[in-house]
């Protein structure tokens, strides 16, 4: 989808209209989320610092994110995708891989079909998307991106040799900080340049990319379309108004951060049984740390009482200006799992993950922050 969070914001209300527009939140140490593309044209793009935006554009107009109105856009565009090829794979809120092999005597060549898809969900839902064709799956990603906004890039099979020749080894998925330096030091600047090196010393550079990385010069993509794709993990962090430095404050953090991916794991009907935290410093190093657990847990209360743990056992040398909670190694709460041998705290869990559906039921109605714990309160006695 094209600038997903700030174009429905922008459909939802006329005045923002071919107006810049980020959806963040409203202080200076908050990032921006997504960027509308008349904001992009002042340099303004994805995890920048708030501030920083409101400098390279005055007028700026910033928008608070509302994911559950994302979320149900997201699922009517995953619906009208699937009704092309039942193989797709979506990996984000607003981006899918689809296999249409086999789909053209229904819906035409890969062009019309592609087209059918992006003018299906500008009718039912008012958003642009674009769109990106070729034989390899690695390629249809990278031509996705090449004529945002609203775009369509077909790469025919008679084109791919050529195209991996040419393209610039930073658009390769996966290429970090650290693997660019590398590619300027042996000199790597398109990833036809790979094919100059052998397997052992790719390897040897790069671990276990190098081998990929060698297949994809070689136009080799195999992996597929996942239809059973399932999410890993789910987490929450906050960028704080101030740096902080004392436990309690910490403490709060932590436990507000706990009780959104608790809210959101029992949304989904998950449980988890690893729990990391990470902390973001004032000099913008982080680090994080994380803790398997015996069993799996799905109430905000054991997320919180592990995240806290954790914490505990870090010497803190410097304020946090980032805080942030998140859950692994994800089950279907259906899904059968062993019984604890101590039963007073499986009995223990069970009554707090209780407390936990009947608030989320409330929130469901009348909003997240209806109901809270006491210390997150400001008002207390």
């Amino acid at each position: 989808m094209d600038a997903f969070y700030a174009a429905i914001e922008q459909r939802d209300n006329p005045e923002l209209k071919n107006r810049p527009v980020i959806v963040s939140g409203n202080s200076k140490r908050s990032v921006v989320s997504t960027a509308s593309y008349e904001a992009r044209k002042f340099g303004i793009g994805s995890a920048m610092p708030v501030f920083k935006a409101k400098q390279k554009c005055a007028h700026l107009i910033i928008v608070p994110g509302n994911m559950q109105k994302y979320r149900a856009d997201s699922k009517k565009i995953m619906e009208i995708i699937s009704q092309f090829s039942p193989l797709m794979e979506q990996v984000s809120i607003d981006e899918a891989y689809v296999d249409i092999k086999g789909c053209e005597r229904l819906f035409g060549s890969p062009e019309d079909i592609a087209r059918s898809i992006k003018k299906t969900i500008y009718n039912k839902v008012s958003l642009t998307c674009s769109v990106g064709i070729a034989p390899i799956k690695f390629l249809a990603k990278i031509a996705s991106d090449m004529n945002k906004p609203d775009g369509l890039t077909y790469i025919k099979k008679s084109q791919v040799e050529n195209f991996i020749f040419d393209l610039p080894i930073q658009k390769v998925p996966g290429i970090g900080k650290n693997a660019m330096k590398t590619m300027e030091t042996l000199q790597i600047k398109t990833l036809g340049d790979i094919n100059q090196f052998t397997l052992s010393i790719l390897t040897r550079k790069f671990g276990k990319m190098g081998q990929r990385l060698l297949e994809l010069s070689n136009g080799v993509d195999s992996s597929i379309i996942n239809t059973n794709y399932t999410r890993k993990s789910i987490s929450s962090e906050t960028t704080l108004p101030k740096d902080i430095f004392d436990f309690e404050t910490i403490k709060q953090k932590i436990l507000d951060r706990s009780q959104s991916v608790g809210r959101d794991l029992r949304k989904k009907n998950l449980t988890c049984k690893n729990v990391f935290i990470k902390l973001k410093f004032s000099d913008f190093s982080q680090i994080t740390r994380s803790r398997k657990l015996d069993s799996s847990i799905s109430s905000s209360t054991a997320i919180f009482n592990e995240a806290l743990a954790l914490v505990k056992k870090i010497k803190l040398k410097k304020k946090i200006r980032l805080v942030g909670v998140g859950v692994t190694a994800l089950k279907d709460k259906n899904a059968p799992v062993q019984m604890l041998l101590l039963q007073d705290l499986d009995r223990q869990k069970k009554q707090w993950e209780s407390v936990d559906v009947a608030v989320d039921s409330i929130s469901e109605k009348f909003g997240n922050h209806i109901v809270k714990k006491a210390s997150l309160s400001k008002d207390k006695t």
